[in-house]
């Protein structure tokens, strides 16, 4: 094969990638920060979250009474309401001011109060009323509260109007009493949990910023060991953009294809979320993603110098990312600057995409804006870490070039001054100066 040919170029190419592939995959293992955030949290932080929202639906939720009424009505009400799942009586009061101090102490979330005319109104045809207060601060036991509550109330008016009701059978009493009637049907979420909404986004989030830090953290560690504190070193296996950028990628994406295969498809079956996840569609998906955050991780940490800057601008993002995308507040509520800025990282289509498949069953097709997305965005990352990595190639053989100079100009005074002697220094300099020609 010819030498200087195009053949040899590709060999020689394809050889200083797989150079650049496998040092960068011993600097994963070998640096504490990088195996730390690389490896060991996409293995174990999943499954931390995934437990604790493990019970994703509340149940038996403490509520204080205060029943003034002390009657029939009254106790069939609590009753009823007891006998639910998601609410428990747990305390009787005597007043709302005992109800408020439980409140406050958070022994219970909410209070169910009956007046002293409460069965006497509803004997006159009158209405009555029940004061629901119920812990805001919490939404899930707000909810479990005031449906119970809801559901409680409608059974007992229409039994009521049953009653009063002409009709000559009970069939017609209850078509009398309520003539429009409704299925709730749930679709897609159908256990209602808040863990099957949050978690497959939170999934996503982790693949993200764990990327993100472990790319940022090499790129430090690099610095810091590097001659010029420069991220690209200088040697001829880190003399092109291309194989500096696809050896950096390969390293990075054959580990995440392993992580993302273990954390959208075995964790939520560990913990029995839905999970209605296509392996094919879950490749596809995956593959456009990864390689956005990692284009994406490339570009940030030419940026970025040190370390610590990494940890702190990542970890500041995580929750702001996850609002953004809309999972859990409602996209059209987001300023319009916000819904912009989130179109900047993969998180905001890969979390969204993949909410879709996993939790609604959808396809490629069903996510093709998502899809296109990000395929876009692993264009355009991808042509600004070549260039921001051209950038650092640039300036490390301008320094080293300086250096040569320098170390140059002091053997040559060194020669000028003692020119019979062959001093320690003289030596040194020489072969740096060899080895730095060499190089550059």
């Amino acid at each position: 094969m010819k030498r200087g040919g195009l053949l040899h170029q590709i060999k020689e190419g394809i050889y200083d990638m797989c150079y650049i592939m496998v040092q960068e995959t011993k600097n994963e293992f070998r640096d504490e920060g990088v195996l730390i955030f690389c490896v060991l949290v996409p293995l174990f932080y999943p499954l931390l979250y995934s437990w604790i929202y493990n019970n994703e639906v509340v149940r038996d939720v403490p509520v204080a009474i205060v029943d003034l009424s002390h009657s029939q009505a009254s106790r069939q009400f609590i009753r009823m309401f007891d006998a639910g799942s998601d609410t428990k009586a747990a305390y009787y009061c005597n007043s709302l001011e005992e109800a408020k101090i439980l409140t406050g102490k958070q022994q219970v979330h909410g209070t169910l109060y009956f007046p002293r005319d409460f069965e006497t109104r509803l004997g006159r045809g009158e209405q009555a009323t029940v004061g629901v207060y119920c812990d805001m601060s919490l939404m899930l036991t707000y909810k479990a509260i005031y449906q119970t509550a809801q559901a409680v109330a409608s059974a007992i008016n229409a039994k009521i109007q049953i009653s009063q009701s002409t009709g000559f059978t009970n069939r017609d009493d209850e078509i009398t009493t309520k003539p429009l009637d409704f299925d709730e049907v749930p679709i897609f979420n159908t256990t209602g949990g808040y863990g099957n909404a949050i978690i497959p986004g939170v999934l996503i989030l982790i693949l993200q910023q764990t990327l993100l830090l472990g790319i940022g953290l090499a790129a430090g560690t690099a610095r810091e060991h590097n001659r010029y504190q420069m991220l690209v070193p200088i040697s001829k296996h880190y003399n092109g953009i291309f194989r500096i950028v696809f050896g950096k990628t390969a390293a990075y994406f054959i580990l995440y294809m392993i992580m993302a295969a273990y954390i959208t498809l075995c964790v939520p079956r560990m913990f029995h979320f839905v999970s209605l996840v296509n392996a094919k569609t879950l490749i596809g998906l995956m593959v456009p993603f990864l390689l956005s955050c990692i284009f994406f991780g490339l570009t940030m940490s030419c940026l970025v110098r040190y370390r610590e800057n990494v940890m702190l601008l990542v970890v500041f993002t995580s929750v702001p990312l996850l609002f953004m995308t809309g999972i859990s507040w409602p996209q059209s509520n987001i300023p319009w600057f916000w819904r912009s800025f989130a179109v900047l990282f993969p998180s905001t289509f890969g979390i969204r995409g993949f909410l879709r498949i996993s939790s609604m069953g959808g396809s490629l097709q069903d996510i093709i804006q998502e899809y296109q997305a990000l395929w876009i965005q692993v264009i355009v990352y991808f042509f600004t870490a070549c260039l921001v990595y051209r950038y650092q190639i640039l300036q490390s053989h301008k320094r080293a070039i300086v250096r040569m100079r320098q170390m140059k100009e002091n053997k040559r005074i060194a020669n000028a001054t003692m020119p019979n002697s062959n001093t320690q220094e003289s030596d040194t300099a020489d072969t740096d100066t060899q080895i730095t020609e060499k190089q550059a």
